[in-house]
């Protein structure tokens, strides 16, 4: 006998408690503020016979090199036929958003591109870094140190924790300037972005230093960008100008309505306000009927008698989904639903299958 198993549905509630707000620096970030990513190519020695081998040319021309640079140059390449011991690695690190300086250490990952079968035990020589991008030839960075196998299935990849010194200053340049004077942009993330999100935006920005200014300063520039104009008070200290603005409480921080399902994992994710078209949905033995709001007889022409009780809202993703759920139907079914639902553009947000 089949066993139907409850459907897991995730509701991720993006609202907060009434009265209370989110800050904007957990929608929005600063433009100017980005990740910068560092790549290089290594060599990881020490290893217990399962690096590359000695008949790897490019490991064993790395090899080489290292060894002339210590003042042992290799006078003929049979000599390294037996160097199973060491491994050709790429090198990658990423620099915060929020800038790092000279000096400081960040992690770093190495990966085997070649013929090894293990990194563990594995140490790095000291590697240069460079910007990730077309023609940068500049070191930004050493890596070296002892490797770390985080996933005992996954030996080619390891980490170097705190294993990169950052030889150059990454600054976060985030002020601009135009005839007007000097602004910043807040930049919503993808999560949040939308015409009338930048416009709450705005609107609880200028809210908040309306007292100071007396004017508006910010304005909504597009649906992911805000551009906000520094005032005179602040321009001598534009960072605790950028502190106070990411502070600034959001009353109404809707998220895209999106839905997000893993077959694979029998996974359903849904953030915001997803709405449904009045629909029937028949699928094997089961049929639902999502009825338009204010019921199938309600009037069509965009005129209501008087008296007559509003329109109720559209039907809302979450509720059938409990009503699904109360039936036992398999997630999997539900899955194949949403996705006919979403094909046939009854279901109005975005849809995000994952596995």
């Amino acid at each position: 006998m089949t066993r139907v198993l409850p459907i897991a549905v995730l509701l991720l509630v993006v609202a907060a408690p009434a009265g209370a707000g989110v800050r904007l620096e957990h929608v929005c970030t600063l433009e100017g503020q980005k990740e910068v990513r560092l790549t290089g190519l290594g060599l990881v020695v020490g290893l217990d016979g399962t690096g590359d081998g000695g008949k790897n040319l490019p490991a064993m021309r790395a090899l080489a090199a290292a060894m002339r640079l210590h003042d042992a140059p290799v006078l003929d390449p049979i000599e390294l036929k037996d160097a199973a011991n060491v491994a050709v690695v790429l090198i990658e690190a990423t620099v915060p958003a929020t800038g790092a300086r000279r000096g400081q250490r960040l992690n770093c990952f190495v990966s085997s591109p070649m013929g090894a079968s293990s990194l563990a035990g594995g140490r790095l020589l000291a590697a240069p870094l460079r910007l990730a991008e077309v023609g940068a030839d500049v070191a930004v960075g050493v890596a070296a140190g002892p490797i770390v196998i985080q996933d005992p299935f996954a030996p080619l990849v390891g980490a170097l924790p705190n294993g990169l010194i950052l030889e150059e200053d990454f600054d976060v340049s985030f002020v601009g300037a135009d005839a007007a004077g000097p602004f910043v942009t807040l930049q919503l993330d993808a999560s949040h972005a939308g015409f009338g999100a930048a416009t709450e935006v705005a609107r609880a920005v200028n809210r908040e230093f309306a007292f100071e200014t007396g004017a508006e300063i910010a304005l909504a520039a597009g649906p992911a960008a805000v551009t906000v104009r520094i005032p005179p008070a602040y321009r001598p200290d534009p960072v605790r100008f950028a502190a106070l603005l990411l502070a600034v409480s959001l009353e109404r921080p809707d998220s895209r309505p999106r839905v997000v399902v893993n077959a694979r994992t029998g996974t359903i994710i849904v953030t915001g306000e997803v709405e449904l078209s009045p629909v029937a949905i028949s699928h094997k033995t089961l049929t639902v009927d999502v009825g338009p709001p204010g019921g199938r007889g309600a009037a069509n022409n965009g005129f209501r008698p008087l008296g007559e009780p509003e329109p109720q809202p559209r039907p809302q993703l979450e509720s059938l989904l409990q009503a699904l759920n109360q039936l036992r139907v398999p997630t999997a079914d539900v899955i194949h639903i949403l996705r006919e639902l979403h094909a046939s553009g009854k279901l109005h947000a975005e849809f995000v299958e994952g596995g």
